[in-house]
């Protein structure tokens, strides 16, 4: 099958994307006296290879995939699709249908044993066109991306076609490419390597991930049933139907349910995923929920183990790694798939800058910079949610069942419990190619380097529409709120920039609280949706200066540079507490009652076996931490105590 013969095919009717085999198709590349040179040519036709082709090719940059494969994913996989990026398919015109076809969710329930200690909401505001998450199987998205391919003019996708081999040259990079007739080779200006975490691109350059890898075994399976349950995300810690581990529950489309048991690493990763393993876990959870009559059959099933790393650099040279090659995660947080679209996000708009001479080649510096940062914020996320859910020693496991069991009733210990932060858009606010941001007095969220927050708005022809939509999808946007720009204000940007106006009104009112807008307030935003900077009363000259900041073009203060060594300071903004801005440890007499104190304290455990008591310390020194609510404080008092 070939690309249009899918297009067609999908068009027609409901389609197997699992069954899909695309063909190898002769191309005249393979023919060239000299190898022929593209502009871009990207490494591997997975969701952030083909969410970066479509990306380039809006934005009229040619852009030929090479997949060694010729076939989409099989099995779930990566089925969680956040809010953020939803919103960047919708500039690739393909969130529709994703939306459409997936499970839309936001609602979250959290187990200790047998008992729910608390639910919590992702979205709990409205006036957002896209959900916190839908779930939609790997190969629905890459089936979808695929087709939108198909229509896009200036993508070209070659199935059968290996990289075995790359060489980079001062003005580009020359491929050598395996085909079932032989090799060939290619050159291209840049290449991008979206080519998964055994990233064949990565080895060819002798480079190599680094980080942890967990000792755990987890099962994965997808379970088709027909269950009457709330569509919600569900896990347990230590349930009884499986007693000392945890468990996932998600629903997908076409009635299949995602279900990951954790086994701990002495499992048989053969025989855990044989058939009749996988029936007694899901009969057990199924019991355990008052669905023991439901029948079910199992799909797809498979046994990991993963790890949290990266490469040291994302940009070698012009070569660019995006998605897994670059940078691995858990799965605890849906933070893969999601980090890798916007990975694409982050690339296509500064690589297609670059190609059309409107930024220099250094702008590409900052993807790396910048979404190293993103792969450290989602490593030490992803990390701690799996300490969170499989302890690796006795005193994590005690502190770990002290905060679910303090989780039901006390509010400060839900936000410790993690199961998995789930994926959100990193805020990139050290950024180098953010202006300065001169105005104080902004409150919110929209601070230079967040993703701008979609709000409802009223169309010119009075009908009710989004403000991420009022944005043109592929240039830099001005937002300026309340009376309409004056034409000054744009002396000179040429067609860089795109003005939306946002009146100060009522059906605007939710647009202007999420902006802290006030008459005049302006946004500067990127083409991928990021704020790179905000007044309260902009001039022609300070857009003219964010505008070239933002591409590269304007000199930086001393000491910074849009490359090497910029990740590490990119740190997200502390909190004056955690500045060390409060009074020191108290270690003067401070107790109202010294002997009531200390023998409330001998009291409470009287009584209790060793455990139970250690049990109790921790979850008091929990509620104790929280009163204190510093960390530099606790930090000194932990000192304190273990110096003792």
């Amino acid at each position: 099958m070939n690309l249009q013969d899918f297009a067609a095919a999908d068009a027609a009717g409901p389609l197997d994307y699992q069954q899909v085999a695309f063909d190898y198709v002769r191309h005249a590349d393979q023919d060239a006296a000299q190898p022929v040179r593209r502009p871009v040519v990207v490494v591997g036709a997975g969701p952030v290879g083909l969410a970066l082709a479509l990306d380039l090719a809006q934005k009229q940059i040619p852009v030929l995939v090479l997949e060694g494969g010729h076939a989409l994913s099989t099995g779930s996989r990566a089925i969680c699709f956040a809010k953020r990026t939803l919103e960047i398919f919708d500039r690739l015109g393909c969130a529709d249908r994703m939306v459409d076809k997936g499970v839309s969710w936001k609602v979250g329930r959290v187990y200790f044993g047998a008992e729910e200690v608390y639910r919590f909401d992702l979205l709990p505001e409205s006036g957002h066109e896209r959900p916190a998450f839908i779930n939609l199987q790997q190969y629905y998205v890459e089936g979808y991306l695929v087709n939108r391919a198909a229509a896009v003019p200036g993508i070209e996708l070659r199935w059968h076609n290996k990289v075995v081999g790359l060489t980079q040259q001062d003005d580009g990079v020359r491929l050598t490419i395996e085909t079932p007739e032989g090799n060939y080779e290619l050159d291209a200006d840049y290449v991008a390597a979206c080519d998964g975490s055994r990233s064949q691109l990565r080895s060819l350059l002798g480079q190599e991930s680094k980080g942890r890898i967990f000792r755990d075994r987890f099962l994965i399976a997808d379970i088709t049933m027909d269950a009457d349950l709330p569509i919600e995300r569900r896990f347990w810690f230590a349930p009884p139907f499986h007693p000392g581990q945890s468990v996932l529950l998600h629903k997908q489309a076409d009635g299949m349910w995602r279900v990951d048991f954790q086994l701990g690493w002495d499992a048989d990763p053969v025989a855990e995923r044989q058939h009749e393993r996988i029936r007694p876990r899901v009969q057990a959870l199924l019991d355990s929920i008052g669905h023991s009559k439901v029948k079910f059959d199992i799909g797809w099933a498979s046994v990991y183990t993963f790890a949290c790393q990266r490469m040291e650099r994302f940009r070698q040279g012009r070569v660019l790694f995006a998605g897994d090659s670059a940078h691995g995660v858990s799965p605890f947080g849906a933070r893969g798939a999601n980090s890798g679209v916007q990975d694409a996000d982050n690339l296509a708009w500064k690589l297609a800058a670059v190609l059309r001479g409107e930024a220099p080649p250094t702008l590409l510096d900052s993807y790396g910079a910048e979404r190293e940062y993103a792969a450290d914020e989602n490593i030490r996320h992803s990390t701690r949610a799996t300490d969170f859910i499989t302890p690796k020693s006795e005193v994590s496991r005690l502190y770990r069942d002290a905060v679910l069991a303090l989780s039901k009733h006390h509010a400060f210990a839900r936000t410790l419990v993690n199961s998995g932060r789930l994926s959100t858009a990193t805020v990139l606010r050290d950024s180098p190619l953010n202006a300065p941001d001169a105005a104080q007095d902004f409150a919110g969220a929209m601070v230079p380097g967040a993703s701008a927050a979609d709000a409802p708005v009223r169309r010119a022809d009075g009908s009710t529409g989004w403000l991420l939509r009022s944005l043109a999808p592929h240039r830099f946007n001005l937002l300026v709120f309340g009376a309409p720009v004056d034409a000054g204000l744009l002396d000179g940007l040429g067609g860089q920039l795109n003005v939306v106006h946002v009146p100060l009104d009522d059906a605007h009112a939710v647009a202007a609280a999420r902006y802290d807008a006030r008459p005049g307030t302006t946004y500067l935003l990127r083409p991928d949706q990021h704020v790179c900077a905000r007044w309260r009363h902009a001039d022609a000259a300070g857009i003219r200066a964010a505008l070239d900041r933002a591409l590269g073009l304007a000199p930086l203060p001393p000491g910074e540079r849009l490359g090497e060594g910029l990740a590490p300071a990119l740190t997200p903004a502390l909190s004056q507490r955690e500045r060390g801005q409060d009074q020191p440890l108290i270690t003067d007499a401070h107790l109202e009652s010294p002997d009531d104190f200390y023998e409330a304290l001998i009291e409470t455990h009287q009584g209790l076996s060793t455990e139970e008591s250690h049990a109790l310390n921790a979850r008091l020194v929990l509620l104790l931490a929280n009163h204190i609510g510093s960390l530099p404080v606790l930090r000194e008092a932990l000192a304190a105590a273990r110096d003792a």
